[in-house]
């Protein structure tokens, strides 16, 4: 398609308005509210940790497991699993993930040792790798017409988005009204609306050819995000030991076997020809960046806010709802400023400047009045945050055939998180670098979270300006 037509086939989508039928309403309801609980699952206990641990008997330095099973679940098994989509039925994986996360949820509220809660939070892990790729298929494939999707893909990114930042708030409040258990049986009722209502009002997607599932690329994939997140997390815990160096070396070598064996295989999991679209390869390297470097901006800024100024759980939460609402307006935005922008030009201009509205936290203080600026410059941050996460979206959910949408939102879901999963460890090992180990004073800490918001921040403005100048001359990419 030529760049006229391409221009001639959004003047005629944006002229002619299209509706949602009140089916595609419901459908849309309930596919979002699963999409925000599994993005909020990975952080509502983070904030009721030390809690946990007291309660459960978990070590000081096992706490940080509690979360780390979860996203290795998340992260690893996220591809395989759009992909059975694809094959068994994508609101079957939906439903059947919904009904695991009912289960662990109540495991994990129950718990009273912690491998009760480690294998609850486990399976939490493998629901969210099930549910979260087959809700965002089904809503590709349930909204057809460019218009209602990009408006699809505009709210799922925000509830994607926002569910970290608001699963913290809602983890804080639930631990300080009722009890951490709360934020187990919280998913109970949602889980379980969701099971009733789905088979009503969503359809079933599958791809219309069956092949046969790729084996060992899936425990390829697999074992190597395995591989490469654990030594992530032990570089950020430990620093780099012979453990963690040894995970990564794994990673590598399991990842390029994977590559080898994708383009030697009939029925490849990822077939190398979609590795080599560039809206693939680009829009999800941009998604570790995007997602990696607002959880981290998250993580920092309950940090600063505690122990640097010495205020409340609650303050902190505050401070975040700025966040929360920058991705909402971005979200109800973003859809009307993609009728104008091209994606690629969105996505990389989105994320130069997430990361120089990151930048500031460098001059941040101990003085209480910078919390003011903070939250200004974050909600900038959160906005641009949002419109890097659309446009990557459309780019990966577009560039593929109707067959392989539960492959590419597979992949596009495993990118963000990747991203989620590393990003705290990888820039938490730079603020390790600068404080050191042991105890620190607020000022030291300070140092040490100025690091690790400028490297976060300067990889974003770097590779944004990297993207833009690869994409802006791929006419051929959506948009």
């Amino acid at each position: 398609m030529t760049t006229a037509d391409t221009r001639t086939s959004a003047l005629a989508a944006h002229s002619t308005p299209v509706r949602m039928t009140g089916r595609q309403v419901a459908a849309l309801v309930v596919l979002l509210a699963s999409q925000f609980m599994m993005a909020a699952d990975f952080s509502v206990l983070n904030v009721a940790l030390p809690e946990v641990g007291t309660a459960l008997g978990f070590s000081t330095g096992g706490l940080q497991w509690i979360s780390t099973t979860f996203a290795l679940c998340a992260a690893g098994c996220t591809l395989v699993l759009g992909r059975v989509g694809d094959h068994v039925g994508r609101r079957r994986v939906f439903t059947a993930g919904m009904a695991v996360l009912a289960v662990s949820s109540l495991v994990g509220g129950v718990a009273e040792s912690p491998a009760m809660l480690l294998t609850a939070r486990t399976l939490q892990g493998l629901a969210t790798a099930a549910v979260t790729p087959a809700a965002l298929a089904l809503l590709t494939t349930a909204f057809t017409a460019p218009t209602l999707r990009t408006r699809a893909l505009g709210l799922n990114s925000v509830m994607m988005s926002s569910g970290f930042s608001v699963g913290a708030i809602l983890g804080g409040f639930l631990t300080d009204v009722f009890s951490w258990r709360w934020a187990f049986f919280i998913n109970i009722p949602v889980a379980v609306a969701a099971l009733l209502i789905v088979p009503w009002v969503v359809d079933e997607s599958r791809a219309a050819t069956r092949t046969r599932v790729d084996l060992p690329g899936a425990v390829l994939i697999t074992l190597g995000l395995f591989s490469a997140i654990y030594g992530v997390t032990r570089v950020g815990e430990d620093g780099f030991d012979p453990v963690a160096g040894a995970s990564l070396i794994t990673a590598a070598v399991l990842l390029g076997v994977f590559w080898v064996v994708q383009s030697r295989t009939a029925d490849a999991l990822v077939p190398v020809r979609v590795l080599k679209k560039p809206g693939i390869a680009f829009g999800n390297l941009a998604a570790l960046f995007v997602f990696g470097g607002e959880t981290a901006l998250i993580f920092f800024t309950g940090l600063y806010v505690q122990d640097v100024l010495g205020l409340s759980s609650l303050v902190a939460g505050l401070v975040l709802l700025g966040v929360g609402v920058g991705q909402i307006i971005a979200g109800a935005l973003g859809p009307r400023i993609l009728q104008r922008v091209q994606p690629r030009t969105l996505l990389g201009v989105s994320l130069f400047l997430q990361g120089a509205f990151m930048l500031p936290a460098l001059w941040a203080t101990s003085d209480p009045r910078w919390l003011i600026p903070l939250i200004a410059t974050q909600f900038v941050n959160a906005f641009f945050s949002m419109t890097a996460a659309l446009s990557f979206m459309v780019i990966a959910t577009s560039s593929v055939e109707a067959d392989m949408q539960g492959m590419a939102t597979g992949m596009a879901t495993q990118s963000q998180q990747v991203g989620i999963a590393i990003g705290i460890p990888l820039i938490s090992a730079v603020f390790a670098a600068v404080i050191g180990h042991g105890t620190v004073t607020a000022a030291e800490e300070l140092r040490g979270i100025h690091a690790a918001v400028g490297v976060a921040g300067g990889c974003q403005v770097v590779v944004g300006l990297l993207l833009w100048a690869a994409l802006r001359r791929r006419t051929a990419l959506p948009g």
